[in-house]
């Protein structure tokens, strides 16, 4: 691992069987991420980014691949190939935040029972009266009335249940947070009340976010490095401020045009894309973009584009991004 990285996820495949139908969810994704950083992980939706989440943190197991991780005492390991005894001792230290804020709570449990439920599992020795000062003082930290923590989830609104999915995420203090859409739920008033506490929670206790959104304006706010994913693949990745300036897959470039500008006068060229993405259980051959792709050649439907590096840090799997590298030219123009 780099001595900067935290995380290096390095050619990770995921595929679902059934019925002799195999899909690739993932396909051969790498990228890593630094201590404090947030990574965006961007697409459409079917495009793999939660399966990719849930790969990282061992939710699902993925079929190939490392998830290289150094831990709090400087080991470092391969998250996806540890027994189970040593991924118990690792767990404490990833933590996720799911989609949906109701779903991922359970309703015959209290507030109070849900945030200080990781502590029973991994403290089981620590005094109740500990346990329940624990989730008190981190309920408050991300914004919960002490006062209610003893009703059940569907007492609160839906802001308010996120934070409780929070507060369970940081109750063991990790140093990896997956948060899976974890605004996409919520009105946008409140997306930016959670975001900011996020962004709060992130410079106080040291944390690295892998962000998984849909929602660009959200993940420019939020993130350090974006990743955009398209059938499996991570199609381009790079800086935020690369990414959003000068894109080089035209898949990234069709989902910043709908990306709306808080400007009446403004007059923003929209690339619509066409069709549906293809089944994942069969992709196209060479390029999974081109049956929807502008710029398709012939050359895009029989050739698949090497990922490669354009600039310090900025990936992309494009065979006409070569040819416009060649000829000195920025797609973002």
């Amino acid at each position: 691992m780099e001595k900067d990285n935290i995380l290096e996820v390095k050619n990770v495949h995921k595929r679902f069987t059934s019925k002799n139908v195999t899909v690739k969810a993932v396909t051969d994704v790498s990228f890593d991420a630094r201590k404090g950083e947030t990574i965006g992980i961007v697409g459409e939706s079917g495009c793999g980014k939660t399966t990719l989440g849930r790969c990282i943190v061992r939710a699902y197991e993925a079929s190939e691949g490392s998830v290289f991780y150094r831990t709090e005492a400087g080991e470092e390991v391969d998250f996806l190939k540890i027994d189970k005894k040593k991924m118990k001792e690792i767990r404490k230290e990833i933590q996720m935040i799911f989609q949906d804020p109701y779903s991922s709570l359970d309703p015959r449990m209290t507030v109070l029972d849900i945030i200080k439920e990781p502590l029973k599992a991994n403290y089981p020795k620590m005094p109740k009266a500990e346990m329940d000062q624990k989730a008190k003082d981190m309920a408050e930290k991300v914004g919960l009335n002490p006062a209610y923590l003893m009703r059940y989830p569907h007492a609160f609104s839906g802001g308010q249940r996120q934070r409780i999915g929070i507060a369970r995420a940081l109750i063991l203090h990790p140093n990896i947070i997956v948060c899976d859409e974890a605004v996409s739920a919520l009105d946008v008033s409140i997306q930016a009340q959670v975001i900011n506490l996020l962004k709060d929670l992130q410079k106080e206790m040291k944390l690295t976010y892998i962000f998984i959104s849909h929602d660009l304006s959200v993940v420019e706010h939020i993130s350090d490095r974006v990743g955009v994913m398209y059938l499996g693949k991570m199609v381009e990745y790079g800086t935020t401020e690369e990414i959003f300036s000068h894109p080089k897959h035209p898949y990234t470039e069709a989902l910043l045009s709908a990306v709306p500008v808080a400007d009446p006068n403004y007059q923003q060229e929209r690339i619509p894309l066409k069709g549906e993405i293809p089944n994942p259980a069969n992709p196209p051959s060479g390029c999974f973009f081109h049956t929807r792709c502008k710029y398709c050649t012939e050359k895009c439907k029989e050739i698949t584009p090497e990922y490669k590096e354009y600039g310090q840090g900025h990936f992309a799997a494009c065979i006409h991004a070569d040819e416009l590298e060649l000829r000195g030219f920025d797609m973002a123009k």
